[in-house]
């Protein structure tokens, strides 16, 4: 491992520990639902195995993954990361809220799912955790930032590469959507989890969460797309279709990712229904950005299997190199993704919603969604 390519590669190397543990406790689910006996097997062990899947793949698996490749392509792309000193205190943070959330889930006693939803209370110590993982994530986007700004000056008028245009889009993303969480964690659940307040508002915590929850997946996907836009083009043997739209799809998550959330709370009653109406719309117009995407890279596949002499119709996929771990991974990464985006147009409507509301249709959703989709395609980009 190369010194400049260590901050990165320390980051992913936490991220891969995180996937490993978070995969053992989604195989304890599946046994549990598959009314499989097991030592130790309790209703108790169950919640803890959802939990700690849920927050180290959602939150620690992505996080760190997404620092550690925002730093290699500031690398490779702009020459520079200015601020490592920083840079190796937000790891720190992010390692120590790490261990401090993980800990408190593995011994029992936080075992509050995915969500912060109260009433459901946890350990004291798994929301500083959470939180001093977030500030540091929050450092590196200020690392990130800065590193931009340093290349800038010295390339006045030069259109920023189009891997840090996605990136700063993820960062501006990711603060809009930490502010709500931050509201929710520091300012009601550490203070009720201490004993400091008696209640709080089980309905504006849930808001905060999902101003926070939906935005989260687009933090996941937008890295993705990065790795879509610059990396499988080359790896195909081709070249991207359009630039201008790429960079246009970034823009529109920026625009559009925040306002979707209410789409979670369709069964809230403290919600009007002028409100969720609205989230249903701002929800659909967010596919708009991932249609172009999908149409930018499979025009983008389509060219490299033609450069490689492909003349019929379709006999350009054969063409494609499918034996290249990046490129099959991102393959089945973009079908899975289809598949599940068609399943998230139902739940974004505002009547449909109710006939798939708290059933497994949600999870599966999800995982088909982003759990396959961002996963593969960072498994991929890491061989």
């Amino acid at each position: 491992m190369t010194g400049r390519h260590r901050l990165a590669a320390s980051h992913i190397g936490v991220a891969i520990a995180a996937f490993g543990v978070a995969s053992a406790m989604g195989v304890l689910q599946a046994l549990s639902v598959a009314d499989v006996s097991f030592p130790e097997r309790s209703e108790s062990l169950y919640y803890l195995s959802v939990t700690a899947h849920g927050v180290l793949m959602a939150l620690v698996f992505t996080t760190f993954f997404i620092m550690g490749l925002g730093y290699l392509l500031a690398q490779e792309t702009l020459g520079r990361i200015t601020g490592r000193r920083t840079a190796w205190l937000g790891f720190a943070l992010g390692v120590i809220g790490t261990v401090l959330a993980a800990e408190t889930i593995l011994r029992g006693q936080s075992s509050v799912l995915y969500t912060f939803y109260p009433p459901l209370q946890a350990h004291p110590l798994f929301y500083i955790g959470a939180t001093l993982l977030v500030a540091g994530s929050w450092l590196w986007g200020g690392v990130m930032i800065a590193s931009y700004r340093s290349w800038r000056r010295d390339h006045p008028g030069t259109p920023v590469p189009l891997p840090i245009h996605g990136m700063l889009a993820t960062i501006i993303v990711w603060y809009l959507a930490t502010f709500g969480l931050a509201i929710e964690v520091v300012g009601m659940l550490i203070p009720w989890s201490l004993g400091w307040v008696r209640t709080i508002d089980p309905a504006l915590a849930r808001t905060y969460f999902w101003w926070f929850g939906h935005p989260l997946v687009y933090f996941w996907l937008l890295p993705a797309y990065v790795l879509w836009y610059t990396v499988l083009p080359k790896v195909a043997g081709g070249r991207l279709f359009s630039d201008r739209l790429a960079r246009m799809v970034f823009i529109l998550f920026v625009l559009l990712s925040t306002p979707v959330g209410f789409h979670h709370q369709f069964a809230d009653p403290g919600i009007s229904a002028g409100w969720k109406l609205v989230h249903t719309f701002t929800t659909y117009a967010i596919l708009y950005p991932s249609f172009v995407t999908a149409f930018t890279v499979i025009a983008s596949l389509e060219i490299a299997g033609r450069l490689k002499g492909a003349r019929g119709l379709f006999d350009w996929i054969g063409r494609l190199p499918w034996g290249d771990p990046f490129f099959a991974s991102v393959a089945l990464a973009m079908i899975a993704f289809t598949f599940g985006g068609f399943g998230g147009a139902i739940n974004a409507a505002y009547a449909m919603n109710t006939m798939v509301h708290n059933t497994a249709w949600v999870q599966g959703h999800f995982h088909v969604t982003l759990g396959t989709t961002v996963a593969l395609t960072f498994m991929g980009a890491t061989y």
